[in-house]
């Protein structure tokens, strides 16, 4: 926006004379546009022939081409879906409240409605991107895993209080494409990493839960940071004025050596990283194990939990000695599954299986999206729009590192104004 002074105003006060420019000072501001809610009607020619309508005895007609419906008898559009997906899956807002504000815009779509949409575009478009990031996954050699709770109303045989788990599986620093997969399972059976990961044959970082440590022929990796939150836990239950020379104290210290050195190996290839890993920090590691052994500490204490925990854990934390590729944590998958938990503050429980399925399948291909540097909404409203002419053959193309990716689907590098 430019400001300017009119023709009449363009004297000099000292003598009269024409002023002229001779710059521009200039100063920066937000506006915001309030989005815009359009009904589009599609409507199509119908030809037939003058002549045989006289003449024949058919009369052939002809239809003028039109775009297929995203979802058939509904007013669901491309980006109207991923409007709604963004809004409950990257900004947390819930249906419920979705519903309002589309209220507020003079439209009346019912949560229910929204939902189904939602539901639909999981299972029929999808969901072959998904499966098809699936297959890569398995193909990779070091993966993180997780899961976490949701809690669905409406699940034969569960009460509608009782947990069903979102299991989490993605893949780890070692690769520039990044993958970020959730699978809905109404328990935390160790059958459902066992059936998800059918096929995967490498390192796989965990937490300690016992039902990563029986999958066949994959090597967990256990985590260090979940370790020491068990030592630092024992810390804070110590007076302050004995925190310091507390053996607590002196336990996250030894861990803290550990992650100081794999901060200075960060920018390493992961065979320098394996070296070095041999030379100096497993034999830390090892010492530490051997220090805790000698300990005389409470069992139903803090520290004599942490103590037990950090032993009973020692064959799977060690592991990350093994490759220069691994991990000393399982960071990466807490920081994925967390953008799941943020949106159940908020929308608290699935209502039905089918949206629990659904749910995950939208969240894998979200937060992959953000992964990979694209924006939620763009890349959803490009799936929507290009999934259902595309062929199984062609989907590696609609992924998001795919070559059919459109650049307004990328995130832009912009400089913030303070």
């Amino acid at each position: 926006m430019e400001h300017t002074l009119p023709e009449e105003e363009r004297v000099c006060p000292e003598c009269g004379g024409m002023l002229h420019e001779m710059g521009h000072d200039t100063r920066r501001e937000l506006v915001i546009i309030p989005p815009q809610v359009k009904v589009v009607e599609h409507k199509r020619a119908v030809l037939s022939c003058r002549n045989c309508e006289k003449n024949g005895d058919h009369v052939p007609i002809v239809k003028a081409e039109m775009p297929k419906p995203l979802i058939s008898g509904s007013l669901a559009s491309p980006s109207a879906v991923a409007h709604i997906i963004t809004q409950k899956y990257v900004q947390h807002i819930p249906l419920y409240r979705q519903e309002q504000d589309w209220k507020r815009q003079g439209v009346r779509l019912s949560r229910q409605t929204m939902a189904n949409w939602i539901i639909r575009c999981s299972e029929d478009w999808l969901l072959p991107i998904y499966e098809r990031m699936k297959a890569i996954l398995l193909t990779q050699d070091v993966l993180h895993a997780d899961e976490t709770t949701v809690q669905v109303l409406r699940e034969p045989g569960k009460t509608a209080v009782s947990n069903s788990y979102m299991w989490l599986y993605r893949t780890s620093g070692d690769t520039k494409r990044q993958i970020v997969l959730f699978e809905y399972q109404p328990s935390r059976s160790s059958t459902h990493p066992r059936q998800f990961l059918k096929g995967f044959r490498g390192f796989l970082h965990t937490d300690g839960y016992a039902a990563y440590h029986t999958l066949p022929e994959v090597t967990v990796v256990g985590c260090w940071v979940h370790m020491r939150r068990k030592f630092e836990d024992a810390l804070k239950a110590i007076p302050d004025s004995e925190r310091a020379v507390s053996s607590a104290s002196d336990a996250v210290r030894r861990i803290g050596l550990l992650f100081h050195l794999e901060e200075q190996w960060e920018s390493l290839t992961p065979e320098e990283r394996y070296k070095l890993r041999l030379e100096k920090s497993k034999p830390l590691a090892e010492a530490f194990f051997g220090w805790l052994q000698t300990l005389t500490v409470l069992p139903k204490t803090a520290m004599g939990k942490a103590v037990h925990y950090a032993l009973e854990q020692r064959e799977w934390l060690m592991n990350v000695y093994l490759d220069g590729r691994t991990e000393l944590s399982n960071n990466r998958s807490e920081n994925a599954v967390r953008p799941f938990a943020l949106g159940r503050k908020n929308w608290l429980f699935c209502n039905t299986v089918k949206g629990a399925i659904s749910s995950s399948v939208v969240y894998s291909i979200v937060e992959t999206a953000k992964a990979n540097g694209l924006l939620p909404f763009e890349y959803m409203k490009f799936l929507l729009e290009t999934v259902p002419s595309t062929s199984v053959g062609e989907l590696d193309a609609l992924l998001p590192w795919g070559e059919a990716i459109p650049e307004k689907c990328r995130m832009p590098l912009t400089k913030e104004n303070t």
